[in-house]
């Protein structure tokens, strides 16, 4: 039975990549052919070679993917200078006011932000892998800018309905990654899609445009929260990498990496990637994970690689991309809400409710059953416009297009949603406004008191400022890492929730070229607003600081982060219930970009500091690592502690007794500063610092430190969390404290 198997398995050839490491020659010529003899090898002859490979990463590593069958793969696998071979699985991907809100006006009087400073983001790179571009948006247009940096080596690659006169001095390259994914799902995997650089779904388009579209003033999304649209780095260059297709939003590893191949072939600065999977069935390690592991090149290249954390709500232990060099991303809400009124016209009550209402609309309430199928009464016969009223559970929320509809007489203008909003408001043909439970019952109550129950709906308006808090949005992936639980994830929260941006014209929900999503919003549960947001920022950083590293960029943000709001009032977390925010939800916190452009102190990190005290205390042994650096790293026989890290956040997932950690801090402000620690100990533990005092001056940089946790319970606990800040009384270092009590 079981050779019978193998044999059919045998039978079946899928894409497989096999990872050999760094490159073994400068010459992607010499890199390429030692691919092909290798696989000519396996395969038996140069003809079945040719045919089977599907890509050569010859560029930032050394590897390639091919079509292979399992014993095929086998056979490759136990060849010495195969690193590792897994096959290609699938990947998902995952605004006018969202820059001002973080403090970055384009305004002349606020020239002192970051933006101004870093000539917003001039001639930086800003690689985007995703779903492509729409060409013809004003979000890409070129006016103004200067000529393309000389560093850059890209292309701008031709295909279906794009050539090269689509890329311009905004947009100065671009390709198209489908091989992989067509070799294992069919033709029909990218049928409704464009071959070529083109974005069919509007993903990629809206990402670009956030991160670093240009300046296209006047933009509205059916009136609402009309400003001037652009990206963080509004004068970057952007490289487009399309390699997830269709309507289902899928992309293959091997195509995903090929993109992440090509672009550190090309010269890109940053890499924005809002791409996921599914919350896996057991923890996926960096060693089969190609995203991971083509993103340890580009980081060791010095690129910063940003990362969606995911959209699985408010569950623990869903974060993504949790790789401690990934720049990992969760989402927050801004100071904006769209808000429609909704009026019963009996007793002539006012309450709020938030959606996109392009016009009034008048009708009769009624109530729906308790999984928004059915109408209550709907032996009744109602007639002329109502509007649905439904108590719903976000699990089980459901559009009104599925709604059964009361009677062939009656039309539905709106469905009213009450119970806890999930932050992602949609624009469909049929509106839905969303309330609170409280004023789902006082709609109720209305509803069973008055025999007509009339109510109006009053188109949005864009409300902004104090009113309105920021929160961690429902959707957006918690911690902690369920990899390395002492690696603390998601790192940092940006704006991710009904971002306005651009999409192309024949986009479904938008309008004359421009859409609101929301993630880390549309149908797919898998887009993330949030990450581009991340990387403009990153791209601002990097062009005032072009000597930092991506480790270095890290730290800035996660250490100078808001964990208050502009009310000085602690940031929550949307959920089951709702609660105070902590590392879990946002990482170091909401990001800060002005304050990241000074930070005082860094946390810095190099290639090999992740091979030593990541890689090696996970238990890899030399063999393992060997192919990831040129440069010798050993694993010595007491094995390094995966705590000792130099991140800029601390945590212990199983403090017994006591447990002490090493950070070193580089002092990138004045030559000469005095910090002094200030500790807000975890609830639970006693938190000592030594030295509490660290002296800079123009011969000393760096500074080593120790932290002891002590525990004072003697029983388990979950996870209590608390903040070391350094202070010199002008910068504030922050580093995020968690720790779980385990006596097991």
């Amino acid at each position: 039975m079981f050779s019978a198997m193998a044999e059919a398995d045998d039978q079946n050839s899928k894409v497989y990549i096999a990872y050999l490491g760094e490159r073994p020659y400068e010459d992607v010529k010499l890199t390429t052919d030692s691919h092909h003899e290798l696989l000519e090898s396996v395969m038996g002859s140069k003809e079945k070679s040719l045919e089977s490979m599907m890509y050569s990463y010859r560029h930032g590593f050394s590897g390639f993917a091919a079509k292979l069958t399992n014993s095929q793969a086998q056979k490759l696998a136990r060849m010495p200078i195969v690193a590792r071979v897994f096959p290609s699985s699938l990947y998902k991907m995952r605004t006018t006011r969202s820059w001002d809100f973080l403090g970055l006006s384009s305004s002349p009087s606020a020239s002192s932000n970051l933006l101004h400073r870093a000539k917003m983001g001039d001639n930086v790179i800003i690689g985007v892998i995703d779903t492509g571009f729409w060409p013809e948006s004003e979000s890409f247009n070129d006016k103004g800018m200067g000529p393309i940096p000389s560093r850059w080596k890209g292309i701008c690659q031709s295909g279906e309905d794009f050539n090269s006169s689509h890329c311009n001095k905004k947009v100065i390259g671009a390709r198209w990654f489908a091989r992989a994914l067509i070799a294992d799902h069919g033709e029909e995997a990218v049928f409704k899609d464009y071959l070529s650089a083109r974005d069919n779904k509007g993903h990629g388009t809206h990402t670009a445009s956030t991160a670093g579209g240009a300046f296209v003033r006047n933009v509205s999304y059916f009136g609402n929260g009309r400003g001037t649209l652009r990206g963080g780095a509004p004068l970057a260059r952007l490289a487009i990498y399309k390699v997830l297709w269709s309507d289902s939003l899928l992309g293959s590893d091997a195509d995903i990496l090929k993109g992440i191949d090509e672009a550190i072939h090309d010269g890109v600065d940053v890499l924005s990637m809002s791409i996921g999977k599914s919350i896996p069935l057991f923890p996926v390690v960096y060693d089969v994970n190609p995203v991971a592991v083509g993103s340890f090149h580009a980081i060791a290249k010095g690129i910063s690689v940003v990362c969606a954390g995911g959209n699985e709500g408010s569950i623990q232990q869903t974060v993504e991309n949790v790789a401690p060099w990934l720049f990992t991303v969760a989402a927050s809400t801004i100071d904006r809400a769209f808000l429609a009124s909704i009026t019963t016209l009996g007793d002539n009550a006012t309450y709020l409710g938030q959606t996109f209402l392009k016009k009034d609309v008048v009708g009769k309430l009624v109530v729906m059953d308790r999984r928004c199928a059915g109408i209550l009464g709907s032996d009744i016969p109602i007639s002329g416009n109502v509007v649905l009223l439904c108590f719903i559970d976000l699990a089980m929320k459901a559009g009104a297009s599925n709604a059964v509809m009361p009677g062939k007489q009656a039309k539905v203008v709106g469905v009213i949603y009450a119970g806890q909003h999930n932050d992602i408001l949609g624009s469909g043909d049929i509106p839905s406004i969303y309330v609170d439970t409280h004023v789902g019952t006082k709609l109720f109550n209305y509803l069973i008191t008055d025999d007509h129950a009339l109510i109006r709906l009053t188109a949005t308006q864009t409300i902004i400022g104090k009113p309105i808090s920021s929160r961690i949005a429902f959707f957006s992936s918690r911690g902690p890492n369920s990899v390395s639980p002492g690696i603390l994830k998601p790192d940092i929260a940006a704006p991710g929730s009904n971002i306005i941006a651009a999409v192309p014209p024949n986009h479904k929900g938008g309008d004359k070229g421009f859409a609101a999503m929301s993630g880390t919003s549309m149908a797919t549960p898998h887009i993330s607003m949030a990450t581009p947001h991340i990387s403009g920022i990153v791209a601002l950083i990097k062009s005032l600081r072009p000597t930092w590293s991506p480790a270095a960029i890290k730290s800035a943000l996660i250490t100078t982060a808001r964990v208050e709001d502009l009310s000085e009032m602690p940031i929550f977390a949307e959920g089951s219930p709702r609660k105070v925010a902590d590392p879990f939800d946002y990482g170091g916190g909401v990001v800060d970009a002005n304050a990241a452009a000074d930070p005082g102190l860094i946390y810095d990190l190099g290639a090999t500091d992740y091979i030593y005290y990541y890689l090696c205390s996970m238990g890899y042994t030399e063999a393992d690592i060997s192919h990831l650096s040129q440069q010798k790293t050993v694993c010595s026989s007491k094995r390094a502690s995966i705590l000792d890290l130099n991140l800029p956040t601390i945590t212990i997932p199983a403090l017994t007794n006591s447990t002490t950690v090493t950070r070193t801090v580089t002092n990138v402000g004045n030559l000469t500063a005095v910090y002094k620690a200030v500790i807000k100990a975890p609830p639970g533990s006693k938190v000592r610092v030594k030295p509490r005092v660290l002296v800079f001056n123009s011969n000393v940089k760096k500074i080593s430190f120790k932290v002891k946790f002590s525990s004072t319970l003697q029983r388990n606990y979950g996870y209590s969390f608390g903040r070391l800040t350094w202070t010199d009384g002008v910068h504030l270092v922050k580093s995020p404290l968690s720790v779980r009590f385990d006596f097991f």
